[in-house]
């Protein structure tokens, strides 16, 4: 499918269960299940054909007592799934069951979540914007923009990506990466680059050997909410306020395609094994209630 039809050839199906707006969607590791997280406290698992047209089967995961903000599949088992919400608690799942196996109350809201790419650790933060670990799970990436760790040259105060060693968490690097907080960072699927989606509406891409930033990504006109590497690493997706998902060519840093959209996007995530992308936003219904969908672009048929 990827090899023989254009993005802009391919369409998005939509996806209903939540209450309230979807903060968070996320793919298994091997792409068959997508979990939302949503406001209405609850997180969702979808199976999900590439290539079908079934009834998509869901199962919805209750326990927390706030919004589920963001949520992450262990890289290494395709059912296991760790959710963090404003209620302080994180969460292990197993999605067959959908039953809570492991719950950590931890000591501030829980902005964001990842798993190492070996499974053996998750890394939860209340202060930073996002965090990420490269491929190898020997560095470990924090985003900032609250003002906290800023850098200043000349008359330009930078938001900065703080690069630590792992496990010592000792500090190898701080780029100077942005003129504006920056809000989210996905490191691409090869383990050539990372990218980082700025308040200034850029997304940078830099190359993580050299720790330089190689190109900017300039279609969006609002902050950059949300950034995702497609599985061969050929593609992002960025998307904000804008009504819009730009998909840009990451070698040549020409946008290749926009999938129009609603309302402003909260998520974006490309399936680890299908150029299939599901996205979340605020959509709300002609009441102005919240919609509680999100969508899928990629598949040959709407």
């Amino acid at each position: 499918m990827e090899a023989t039809i254009p993005l802009k050839n391919l369409h998005s199906r939509e996806y209903q269960g939540h209450k309230k707006k979807v903060h968070s969607v996320a793919w298994n590791c091997i792409g068959t299940k997508l979990a939302s997280g949503s406001v209405d406290q609850t997180a969702r698992i979808w199976h999900i054909e590439p290539h079908g047209h079934g009834k998509v089967k869901d199962i919805e995961l209750k326990g927390h007592t706030d919004s589920v903000d963001q949520l992450c599949w262990d890289p290494k088992h395709a059912d296991l799934i760790a959710t963090a919400s404003g209620d302080k608690t994180v969460c292990l799942w197993d999605a067959r069951s959908g039953k809570c196996s492991q719950q950590a109350e931890l000591s501030g809201e829980n902005i964001n979540i990842t798993y190492k790419p070996d499974g053996t650790h998750i890394a939860v933060g209340n202060r930073v914007n996002e965090i990420a670990w490269n491929m190898r799970g020997d560095m470990f990436f924090l985003t900032t923009g609250n003002g906290e760790n800023n850098c200043q040259e000349g008359n330009l105060i930078f938001c900065t990506v703080e690069v630590l060693a792992y496990p010592s968490l000792q500090a190898v690097s701080t780029l100077m990466a942005h003129t504006a907080g920056c809000y989210c960072i996905a490191i691409d699927p090869l383990g050539r680059y990372f990218a980082v989606g700025s308040a200034d509406s850029l997304v940078s891409l830099w190359d993580i050997s050299e720790m330089l930033c190689v190109r900017t990504f300039t279609k969006l006109e609002w902050p950059v909410r949300t950034i995702s590497f497609n599985y061969t690493g050929e593609y992002i997706a960025s998307a904000s306020e804008d009504l819009f998902i730009d998909i840009s060519n990451v070698q040549t840093g020409r946008s290749v395609h926009q999938i129009p959209v609603r309302a402003a996007m909260n998520s974006v995530e490309w399936n680890p094994k299908y150029n299939l992308l599901a996205y979340a936003g605020d959509d709300k219904n002609k009441y102005q209630a919240d919609e509680g969908v999100f969508r899928i672009y990629g598949f040959e048929t709407a």
